[in-house]
């Protein structure tokens, strides 16, 4: 693979950040169209404005987007003048500035960062999960390493992105084999970055997750020691502002229905969504097709997803990342998915 080519794909990884604090915005619309209360119509907001990344992680919202499912959810509610902006960011940082200008309504967020954004005041409430995969995110050696074991760690520079998901992944790994993180060097690098300070010995591990994973491993410089099986279902997940939700639950109910038709879509022909998306995220057809199958997109929240909440919520103040418990059960807001008709996966 082209440097060129690889880099592109690297730069395109998820780099997940703390959210600000967003409110909701916009005068009362009812489902006809005309001025009400928001207990009458389930919508207050004149415009709804979506956070996206063109991510794979991010698929199914991105294929709601390019095909106005959002808008069909919301018209088929009555809602029939409303409207829906889109703005794409790269990564985190700059979707978290958009967010704590009040610029944004509903985001999308890693399970770390939604936990410590959450505990440091931010009125927010998650109401939807976007995606999952366990083998989308690895701890990777350089293709000659002689580590066989997470245990043989220790000592060893370890990279990985500060605050991610990645991280939390990387402490599991690491208290499995009867280690710490003062156990390891760590080294905090952009996920885009890990991949050539692997392959290059500057780190002896390195954690890293979807593209950039397949992309690092297609040069044959760098190999998986172990990837998220059985520890970690690296779940993102869906929120909006506690204001936002409160005054606009139809909208939140649109929105669910509109993800989930693209979940099914991708499900029944990953090959098929994936050619829809090649304006959306910058990957070739054939490669996004295969990590199109890595991915589990529901926007179900289940129990066992709450509980792996809670370890999360636990890690971060272990980790110092918060100072303030979150209380999760009443953080994850379910009934927008009952609204919506989803009770499972």
């Amino acid at each position: 693979m082209k440097k060129s080519f690889l880099k592109t794909i690297l730069a395109s990884a998820l780099t997940l950040s703390l959210l600000g604090s967003l409110t909701g915005c916009g005068t009362t619309v009812s489902a006809a169209g005309n001025e009400g209360t928001a207990a009458e119509s389930g919508i207050t907001a004149d415009v709804i404005r979506v956070a996206t990344q063109p991510g794979v992680y991010a698929a199914n919202i991105l294929l709601a987007k390019k095909n106005g499912y959002f808008t069909e959810e919301l018209e088929n509610l009555g809602y029939k003048d409303l409207k829906i902006t889109w703005d794409s960011f790269e990564s985190g940082p700059p979707e978290n500035e958009a967010f704590a200008a009040g610029a944004e309504d509903i985001g999308l967020i890693g399970d770390v960062p939604l936990l410590v954004a959450k505990a440091s005041g931010q009125k927010t409430v998650t109401f939807a999960k976007l995606s999952a995969g366990e083998t989308t995110v690895a701890l990777t050696l350089p293709a000659d390493s002689d580590i066989t074991d997470p245990s043989q760690l220790k000592g060893k520079k370890v990279a990985y992105v500060k605050g991610s998901y990645g991280q939390h992944f990387l402490g599991l790994v690491l208290e499995g084999a009867g280690l710490t993180f003062d156990d390891i060097e760590q080294i905090n690098l952009p996920n885009s970055d890990i991949g050539n300070a692997v392959s290059s010995k500057q780190a002896d591990a390195g954690i890293i997750w979807e593209p950039g994973l397949t992309a690092t491993l297609s040069t044959g410089t760098v190999k998986i020691l172990l990837d998220g099986t059985g520890i970690k279902s690296n779940n993102v997940f869906f929120f909006a502002t506690q204001d936002f939700a409160d005054n606009n639950p139809d909208a939140l109910k649109a929105f669910i229905k509109a993800v989930e038709r693209a979940n099914e879509e991708i499900k029944a022909d990953p090959a098929a969504a994936a050619l829809q998306l090649k304006d959306e995220i910058n990957l070739p057809t054939e490669t996004l097709t295969e990590l199109l199958t890595k991915y589990e997109f529901s926007t179900y929240i289940s129990d066992k997803d709450i509980e792996e909440l809670k370890d999360v919520e636990s890690f971060n103040r272990e980790q110092g990342f918060a100072a303030n418990e979150v209380d999760v059960d009443a953080f994850v807001d379910r009934k927008h998915l009952a609204a919506a008709g989803v009770n499972s996966k």
